[in-house]
């Protein structure tokens, strides 16, 4: 559906009504499905909405836009240009009478201002943006000093915390510094309208601003959301933290509870301090702070459990008092008469509850003193005639034994069996408080009702026989268990609080540690057989858990609050869970696995709560019985989010190393992992695995298998059979398996099933990073790296070549193994060889051992003359000479090749002393480089080797460089030629290349050149004498003198090649030649008398002239 269409629909349909706000939503859903149409779309809205008056559409659109510059995928350019077009509608709705539209632009602005910062950095030219975007910071600030609603201060408040960390300084090291985070270390000193120390001397005022609400602002719920927003600031600007832990630590709720805030409130405000402090302890930065942060905790802790008591104690007298209003009207103390005895012997005791009778009975006993419940205990005994136990230690006779005896020394609930714990939870309390009290009571028991015994035989304890077990109900038991979950984690603490002990990590409290095994225990193992035997596959009644599941779902809550400090506890859980799921199972094959289900709800709870460097998940899943395949996929999830990656592969690589069962798939996982698309997750992976290379077993073999494995899948052309290596010690340093330890064959499911080219950058960087990095600790993969190549497709060769540069500038030029290699790499390897060694070379001089063994490596392999190139600047004069043919020999008119050869001869050729330092020649023996002259010379002498074609592109190379090869040393060149015994081909074309570029040779080749070249019978090489008639054409009439010294044939057939010349050599004869004989000569060779009876010179047409001077 076109978004234009819809955005049209909503436009039409009445403002408000739900038919424009469904439509609206269905165009945000699309619009973040194809967020390239929010850029235009909002350049387009938000200037119809900077005076319109409060409606749902103009909610919609700044909505639209806070999401796409916050939360939308748009680049940041296009951000901060939408930003920049909205900023000053932006700027007008910051006065708008609507508070919620105030709010949303001041949230806005918090992602304006760092954008636009960024960008103003950058680009000096629009101080009016700066201007506007000054104005509004003043604006917004005040909002935060004033008198405002507390939505918008909170915006505010996020806002200024967005602006200090700009305001500060960042990474002061280039090579550290986020471009995503601006801040003034990225602004210029010289800016000409951002004045970086204002800045920052306004975001320290800001600092103090934020300080001061900390401590003297009445609202709980503006200093939690202030605490909140630290947490990002200190990441991004440690700087900061002193001055953020000096402000934690010395707060206190001082101005909340002077200002009437709720206990509640203060309680939120207490816990945001606290993780944040929290946080500060277990971060890097945190470390110097610890011994202020541990000593602050304590205290706070302390601080918050005694208000938590006090506001208990509030809220019991409170009910306490709306009950007794409840029942009648509250009398004055002093106006109440006294009940008298007989009023209380009156009292039908019955009609109270069981319950309410008890805890009478019970706060009465606590007020009786010992020796008056000892007297009275006594005095009934003698009444009723029976013998009186001592009173100090227990008796020792059958008659005097109580009735339920208690051990002395403390039950081991691990050498419980499952019968002891059902008589546990089958005690009957009830029963011994009832007993109790009417030993309590005297005189005062009741008679005995029908069928039940007499209390003196109650009372004989000698007699007495303990009831049958009772038979408690679904309710019972469910009550029975949250009574056991209250009393364990109360007992927890008062043993604790007792011992001044505390948990740890990795240890208990012996105290705890029972309760811990007494809490699961009757969770996982608890009930009577009938209860097993309930169906538990319903887990729910009227949506909420049931039975132990009820038990269960709290302690679950429970460990998740704080697994870092309950992962003894969840261990223990979980080990009691698997163990009884094994019990179950033998017993009945289809009951429910509770193992999995709450590993399941313990990791996807946990999941959220996970810290980037926490370590004790890995704890807490070594320590589990089993490790499943749904488990392995949950590390494989979290190995995918940045956020929680290294939580993820630390496990993994824990799971590799100690979990034997799970090592296999734990491992694949991970190998997978290294040719994930995503650079972060396949670096990590491969951060990982690389770990076990060289030194651990099995794991190196397997590492470094599979990345063979991927390398070899570039491959076009099968590799030749290898012999299979024999081991003899395969199962030694707790290897695998010979069957584990097979190469796996599966293609991982991050690459292509099937490789097509022309081969994509990015997957051939996936199948070859892992290998590459590799060969950092094993050098030896580079053999197969090299044979690989020779067998690749072209595509996958050119970005071998590429990917491979980073490897090679780590491993350095004088790396043995990489030296070995490039003298003995395999067929079909030659680029990549050639390659590594442009890469040694591109910025710096190569190596001795290196042109040592580009030498070696010439001399015994015919070999592209390119490998030369490179090392040409340390040869001496005679290899240059030497190898200067072969390289000039590449040139086939392509720029590439040319700018090779140009650069090289910027290399091995020596400046003339007029163009001293204007050359880069990494040489220092100026007697090891050639001349000038010497290149041209041997260019021409060489042309046959080198090829005609290839020597004219070099001898053009030479006249481009107009700075080395000037007309002296072209007349040098020329006259050293001419001199030889045998003239070069190309030899006149040089020469007729030289006068037109420099029209003050045409006197020396006129006079010196050509006379030279007539005496050596220069007519006699058909080539050549083609080119002196050209030449002699060029320098026309120049050439006219030394034309006249030709032989009669050969000036003729001068002037038929080229008549042009005819004219104008007749006039050169006619003026220059004094005898008359000589010039009747000349005109009989041109075919001409004397051109007049009298003999003078016939006149020559101004046309006939000026053409002549034209061709010359």
């Amino acid at each position: 559906m076109d978004p234009l269409e819809v955005l049209k629909r909503a436009l039409s349909a009445p403002q408000g009504s739900d038919d424009q706000r469904n439509v609206l939503g269905q165009l945000r859903a699309q619009l973040e499905l194809q967020p390239g149409l929010i850029h235009p779309l909002c350049t387009m809205l938000v200037p119809t909405i900077a005076h319109a008056a409060d409606s749902l559409m103009k909610h919609w659109v700044l909505d639209l836009l806070h999401h796409a510059l916050s939360r939308s995928s748009l680049p940041v350019d296009a951000k901060s240009q939408l930003a920049a077009q909205c900023l000053d509608v932006l700027m007008n709705l910051l006065n708008d009478p609507s508070q919620q539209t105030v709010k949303t632009v001041v949230q806005i602005f918090a992602n304006v201002y760092p954008l636009l910062f960024r960008t103003l950095c950058i680009n000096r030219n629009p101080i009016a943006q700066w201007d506007t975007l000054t104005r509004a910071k003043k604006q917004i600030v005040d909002l935060l000093e004033n008198a405002t609603p507390l939505g918008v201060k909170e915006a505010a408040l996020k806002f200024v915390h967005r602006v200090i960390q700009v305001q500060t300084r960042g990474v002061s090291d280039p090579r550290l510094q986020n471009t995503a985070d601006p801040n003034l270390t990225s602004c210029p000193s010289n800016h000409p309208f951002i004045n970086a120390g204002a800045l920052e001397a306004e975001g320290n005022t800001l600092i103090q601003l934020v300080l001061t609400l900390l401590f003297s602002s009445p609202s709980a719920d503006l200093i939690s959301s202030l605490v909140n927003s630290w947490a990002p600031l200190v990441k991004h600007r440690p700087g900061l933290l002193p001055i953020c832990v000096r402000a934690l630590t010395t707060w206190t709720p001082a101005a909340l509870v002077a200002a009437g805030a709720s206990p509640r409130d203060v309680k939120s405000v207490e816990k945001a301090v606290r993780i944040l402090l929290l946080h500060i302890n277990r971060s890097p930065h945190g470390a110097p702070f610890q011994h202020e942060i541990g000593p602050v905790l304590h205290a706070q802790e302390q601080r918050m459990k005694a208000a938590e008591v006090t506001s208990k104690k509030r809220a019991a007298d409170e009910s306490a008092g709306q009950n007794g209003a409840n029942k009648r009207p509250k009398l004055d103390v002093d106006a109440a008469p006294a009940l008298s005895a007989a009023q209380l012997a009156q009292f039908d005791f019955s009609i109270l509850p069981a319950p309410l009778v008890v805890e009478f009975i019970i706060a009465n006993l606590q007020k009786i003193p010992e020796e008056r419940l000892l007297a009275a205990v006594a005095k009934y005994n003698e009444s009723k005639g029976i013998a009186a136990a001592p009173v100090p230690g227990p008796s020792t006779t059958d008659a005097a034994a109580p009735p339920v005896v208690v051990k002395t020394e403390p039950l081991d609930p691990l050498k419980m069996d499952m019968d002891d714990e059902a008589e546990i939870t089958n005690f009957d309390s009830e029963r011994v408080d009832k007993q109790v009290a009417l030993a309590v009571t005297g005189d005062a028991v009741a008679p005995a009702a029908p069928g039940e015994p007499e209390p003196e035989a109650i009372l004989r304890l000698a007699e007495f026989v303990a009831p049958p077990p009772v038979k408690l109900s679904q309710a019972q038991r469910e009550k029975a268990l949250a009574t056991i979950d209250r009393r364990a984690y109360e007992a927890a603490g008062e043993v604790d609080a007792a011992s001044g002990e505390v948990d740890g990590p990795k240890t208990m409290t012996r105290g705890a540690e029972l309760q811990a095994v007494l809490l699961v225990r009757s969770i996982t193992r608890s009930g009577l057989e009938e209860y097993d035997a309930v169906e538990e596959n319903d887990m729910q009644v009227d949506g909420r858990p049931k039975g132990r599941n009820a038990m269960r779902e709290k302690l679950c809550a429970y460990v998740l609050e704080d697994l870092p400090s309950r992962v003894r506890l969840a261990n223990l859980w979980m080990n009691e869970e698997w163990y009884n799921d094994r019990i179950q199972r033998e017993r009945d094959a289809d009951v429910v696995q509770h193992y999995g289900v709450w590993l399941r709800r313990l990791l996807d709870g946990y999941r959220s709560r996970l810290d980037a460097k926490d370590r004790t998940f890995a704890r807490f899943l070594l320590d589990l019985p089993e490790l499943s395949d749904e488990l392995l996929h949950f590390m494989r999830d979290l190995c995918l989010d940045q956020d929680k990656m290294q939580v993820g592969f630390t496990t993994l690589r824990e799971l590799v190393a100690l979990r034997m069962p799970v090592r296999k798939a734990a491992l694949a996982i991970l190998l997978d992992m290294t040719t994930h698309p995503e650079r972060i997750t396949r670096n990590a992976a491969i951060i990982t695995v690389k770990r076990w290379v060289p030194d651990t077993q099995p794991m190196d073999r397997l590492v470094q298998r599979f990345a063979l494995q991927m390398l070899r899948r570039l491959c076009v052309i099968p590799a030749p059979p290898k012999p299979e290596p024999t081991t003899e010690d395969s199962d030694e340093d707790g290897q695998l398996p010979q069957e584990e330890e097979q190469a796996d064959d599966s293609i991982p499911a991050y690459v292509p099933v099937k490789l097509e080219g022309p081969a994509d950058r990015a997957v051939v960087l996936q199948h070859v990073e892992l290998v590459f990095a590799l060969c950092i600790k094993v050098p030896d993969l580079l053999d197969e790296i090299f044979a690989a190549y020779g067998r690749m497709e072209a595509s996958v060769q050119e970005a071998m070549q590429d990917l491979i540069t980073q490897l090679v500038k780590s491993l350095g030029p004088n790396h043995g193994k990489l030296l070995t290699l490039l003298r003995t790499f395999p067929p079909g390897a030659d680029s990549l060889a050639l390659r590594v060694l442009n890469i040694f070379t591109e910025n710096a001089k190569p190596t001795a051992p290196l042109v040592a063994v580009v030498k070696g490596l010439v001399a015994e392999r015919d070999l592209d003359a390119r490998f030369l190139i490179p090392i040409m600047a340390e040869m001496d004069k005679a290899d240059v000479v030497k190898h200067l043919p072969r390289i000039v020999s590449i040139l086939n008119g392509k720029p590439e090749e040319q700018a090779i050869v140009r650069s090289l001869f910027t290399t091995v050729v020596a400046s003339p002393p007029s163009a001293i330092g204007t050359s880069n020649q990494p040489r220092t023996r100026q007697s090891d480089m050639l001349t000038p002259a010497e290149l041209m010379v041997m260019l021409h002498e060489q042309e046959m080797e080198i090829g005609l074609k290839p020597t004219i592109e070099a001898i053009n190379i030479c006249f481009s460089m107009s700075d080395i090869f000037g007309q002296e040393v072209l007349a040098v060149v020329m006259q050293q030629i001419v001199d030889e015994p045998q003239l070069p081909v190309l030899f006149l074309r040089t020469v007729i290349q030289a006068v037109r570029t420099y029209r003050s040779l045409i006197g020396f080749v006129s006079t010196t050149l050509l006379s030279r070249l007539i005496t050596k019978k220069i007519w006699q090489n058909p080539k050549l004498w083609d080119g002196f008639v050209m030449c002699s054409k060029i320098i026309a009439p120049a050439s006219f003198g030394a034309l006249l010294q030709l032989p009669k044939d050969q000036l003729r057939d001068l002037v038929h090649k080229e008549p042009g010349l005819k004219a104008g050599l007749r006039d050169y004869v006619i003026k220059k030649a004094g005898n008359k004989q000589r010039v009747a000569h000349f005109l009989e060779v041109f075919g001409e008398d004397n051109g007049t009876p009298d003999g003078s010179p016939a006149p020559t047409p101004p046309q006939q002239a000026q053409a002549t001077a034209v061709g010359s």
